[in-house]
């Protein structure tokens, strides 16, 4: 069963298929041309014969330098049918119409990166008939984003630090500093990629984090996606009153990323945050429970 983790990671780029264009260019370093248009195609490949071939999403691109046609695969695990399947899927669409395929393969998995990553040789060696280089976004290659500044100078490049690089003990700072950059566009756009982002991350503690850090952001409450965080809203606030509500969310955020982060609490600094009632100061010690190296650096400028 398809996962919103493998949907989000193509889907975003039918949603903002500039932002495709930019990863082949900034994160792959190849110099493919700025497209003037983009049109969506049919993503199923399935003809008379009873086979479905399907990929994840299909784009054209109108450049002055020719007509493609970007086949992008969210590919989540190794899956040795795909050095079958995708051949067949660049020479179909190549029939189709007749305009050049790139095949783009993104994972969250450096493993399957590697894997994907191999050319596809088919036929006698050193006189292989068909030759598939699929173009890997992974981990490997989308540089961490860490930083607000670094982040509001290219939101995109950020949001793709996200997807492939939203779990482990750097996820508190890529998510804050995205969350961020975000206040810095259009809250169109920015409630898209916080949908994506939400649908990447298969960390519970990162997914829980991001959806916190959103709720500071006003547009965040229009996307449908809120309206489950915003019932748990309503439920805590019928029973604790909104303001204890929010309160009670920040102690909490700071500690769990501190734990998160495998930063050792003292029962000093739990008693410290748990007794705050000032919210600006909760969101003070989130902020510094980022980049800190001990609980004690929350309280350094108090």
């Amino acid at each position: 069963m398809v996962g919103s983790s493998h949907e989000a990671l193509h889907q975003i780029f039918q949603k903002d298929p500039a932002l495709l264009t930019k990863a082949l260019q900034k994160v792959l370093h190849v110099p493919f041309p700025e497209p003037r248009e983009f049109a969506a195609l049919n993503v199923d490949l399935t003809e008379i014969e009873p086979v479905e071939r399907r990929v994840d999403t299909l784009l054209r691109a109108e450049t002055d330098e020719g007509t493609y046609l970007l086949v992008v695969e969210s590919q989540g695990k190794v899956d040795d049918r795909k050095r079958g399947s995708w051949p067949c899927y660049l020479s179909y669409l190549y029939e189709k119409y007749r305009c050049e395929p790139v095949l783009i393969v993104i994972t969250q998995s450096s493993r399957t990166a590697k894997w994907a990553s191999r050319p596809i040789r088919l036929g006698f060696p050193g006189w292989e008939s068909l030759t598939v280089r699929p173009l890997v976004i992974s981990p490997d290659n989308v540089p961490v984003i860490a930083d607000e500044k670094q982040a509001e100078l290219d939101v995109p490049l950020a949001v793709l630090s996200a997807m492939t690089h939203g779990r482990g003990p750097q996820a508190p700072a890529i998510l804050e500093s995205l969350a961020a950059a975000l206040r810095t566009i259009d809250p169109d756009s920015a409630a898209v990629f916080v949908q994506f982002v939400d649908s990447c991350l298969a960390d519970p503690q990162a997914k829980q984090m991001w959806r916190e850090l959103m709720t500071a952001i006003q547009y965040f409450w229009r996307h449908p996606l809120a309206e489950q965080v915003r019932e748990e809203g309503r439920e805590e606030g019928r029973e604790q009153g909104l303001e204890q509500g929010r309160i009670e969310d920040r102690r909490q955020m700071v500690l769990r990323i501190l734990e998160w982060r495998s930063i050792p609490v003292t029962d000093s600094a739990r008693e410290r945050v748990s007794a705050c009632t000032d919210l600006d100061q909760l969101e003070t010690w989130a902020k510094r429970a980022v980049h800190a190296t001990d609980a004690a650096e929350l309280f350094a400028e108090e």
